[in-house]
């Protein structure tokens, strides 16, 4: 059994993105998916795993157990992730193209998290990754289907939620986005 596991989902399409793939974008001087990766190694987890689509992002993501899917959608990803994860008692989930999330926002999450419940972010509207999710869960996320993430689960279980700045959130999804 596997205690506290990081999943830092990186298979997305970029469909919004362009041609270029969006995590290997330069951000701040190294590639978007590097800013991410770097929190979450960062922070004190038993293993860490990234799901990519691409080797060219897989080779930036060293200490991470890397799972490649074909690009689709984030449910495929999670379950991939999932799957990987085995029977671990916390899953702290954070996606590759939000670089500004810190490695304390994500211990945060981590420790909000409960045997029977999950945490997440918030920026004050909406509930956002990164989320943590108990063994309890990983059936219902392992589940999920589509081009959804784990966000219409969170919102059903009324997670602890965790208030964060909009800024320490923030998705990059056009080039426009890398920005600030």
């Amino acid at each position: 059994m596997r205690g506290r596991v990081g999943l830092l989902l990186a298979a997305g399409a970029s469909r919004r993105f362009g041609a270029e793939d969006k995590l290997l974008a330069p951000l701040r001087g190294r590639a978007l998916v590097e800013h991410a990766a770097a929190a979450m190694r960062a922070v004190p987890l038993d293993l860490r795993i990234a799901v990519v689509a691409s080797a060219a992002v897989a080779v930036r993501l060293e200490g991470f157990r890397i799972v490649a899917v074909p690009p689709g959608g984030q449910a495929e990803s999670l379950r991939a992730g999932v799957r990987a994860a085995g029977q671990a008692e916390r899953l702290l989930v954070a996606l590759g193209d939000m670089p500004d999330v810190t490695p304390e926002h994500l211990a945060r999450v981590l420790a909000a998290a409960t045997d029977a419940s999950p945490s997440a972010s918030h920026d004050g509207d909406a509930v956002l990754p990164p989320a943590c999710f108990p063994r309890l869960l990983l059936p219902a996320l392992a589940a999920l289907e589509g081009d959804r993430g784990a966000g219409s689960l969170l919102r059903g279980l009324k997670p602890a939620q965790l208030v964060a700045a909009p800024a320490l959130l923030r998705d990059i999804d056009r080039p426009d986005d890398l920005g600030g």
